[in-house]
């Protein structure tokens, strides 16, 4: 009973210390409010509002046809220029789609010389250069087929697929966005709070301190687990609950008491992992740097931000030792698809596992820290 009371004193004693810091706080605060809301909002789900110009140097029915099929929400109102404007335009960033329409291209059209169209794109707004090059061929094929045809139709394909979207039926990409970003976050948050405990103890001082107090290094480090575990948790749930459903309007298929369970024995992984890392640096700039080579391929190869299908084989079975790929899955698995225990069992299994050799490593390495230091 005393090793319990002593774990939740010290547990406490680092809630206070982290109360006491209002940058850390600030963080916390951003990680799972706007940093959640940023990732599902930034990204345009379509293509919306693209600024386009047209040079229009056939000055003919079928070229206005062409110019006035660009409309909202997709698209600008179209800025007729000549020729001479698309560079200047484009290189200060005036036109996403630059349309040269040539000249004779009616009278071509008629005659069936297959006259080309010329499309300058500016490849560096990436989200609408991809998706917009499709939407203006397909408006500009629509659109002279309709003129030589004289009426607006295609023939029936032999054919006819008939698509459903599980799970995501529009397509949005805040459904995706947020709930990653909050995955992401859990990672991040969860090593940097245990790490920089662990460092701010040691640059204050404090550690000399507890060397001389009846407690065991096992009881250290679980109170910096648990104290720092439960700060993220509770952060989580505030961010799933009131930023995803909340705000965002974001539905969740599975249940939110299995995906803070999976959370919860991540987090026991991930804030033993900060405390490692803190062992080996000395100096929060040195744990800077070595959470950067750290959390961005646990962040990138995880499965959260690329398909883990699409990675080589070799990365695919390297990250099986890194607990956010099992989260990763787990997570989107309960939260996207309503999968139940039945489903996740072996990612949990895997979190575990994984969990309890990072905390065995962590403790060896603490122990020896506070081995050194005495």
């Amino acid at each position: 009973m005393q090793t319990f009371i002593g774990i939740y004193r010290l547990g406490v004693k680092e809630l206070w210390s982290l109360w006491r810091e209002p940058i850390m706080l600030v963080l916390i605060v951003y990680s799972f409010t706007l940093s959640v809301y940023t990732a599902a909002t930034a990204t345009p789900e379509t293509l919306y509002r693209a600024p386009i110009a047209i040079v229009d140097e056939d000055q003919s029915p079928l070229s206005a046809r062409i110019a006035a099929a660009f409309y909202a929400p997709h698209f600008n109102p179209p800025a007729m220029i000549s020729s001479a404007q698309v560079d200047s335009g484009m290189d200060a960033g005036k036109f996403t789609f630059a349309l040269d329409i040539p000249p004779d291209f009616q009278r071509d059209v008629l005659a069936g010389r297959q006259p080309s169209v010329q499309l300058n794109v500016d490849a560096t707004r990436m989200s609408q250069a991809s998706t917009g090059s499709g939407y203006v061929q397909q408006i500009v094929t629509d659109e002279v087929t309709e003129f030589v045809q004289g009426f607006r139709g295609s023939a029936a394909p032999a054919v006819d697929l008939a698509l459903r979207m599980r799970f995501n039926p529009e397509l949005k990409q805040a459904w995706f966005g947020s709930v990653v970003e909050i995955i992401n976050m859990v990672t991040l948050l969860s090593v940097v709070l245990t790490g920089a405990a662990l460092i701010r103890e040691r640059e204050h001082g404090t550690i000399e301190h507890l060397l001389v107090m009846p407690v065991t290094p096992t009881q250290i480090m679980v109170a910096k687990v648990w104290s720092m575990g439960l700060v993220v948790l509770c952060a989580t749930a505030f961010s799933l609950f009131f930023v995803v459903q909340g705000v965002l309007a974001i539905p969740i298929e599975g249940s939110r008491a299995l995906f803070l369970t999976v959370a919860l024995l991540h987090l026991f992984s991930t804030t033993s992992m900060g405390i490692f890392m803190a062992t080996v640096a000395r100096t929060m700039p040195q744990f800077a740097l070595l959470l950067i080579l750290t959390i961005m391929p646990l962040q990138m190869l995880s499965g959260g931000m690329t398909p883990r299908e699409s990675m080589p084989e070799l990365a695919q079975t390297l990250m099986l030792a890194a607990p956010t790929t099992h989260f990763v899955a787990a997570g989107q698995a309960i939260l996207f698809r309503g999968a139940g225990l039945s489903v996740v069992w072996p990612q949990l299994l895997a979190i575990v596992t994984i969990g309890a050799t990072l905390f065995a490593g962590a403790l060896v390495r603490f122990r020896k820290t506070l081995a050194q230091m005495a």
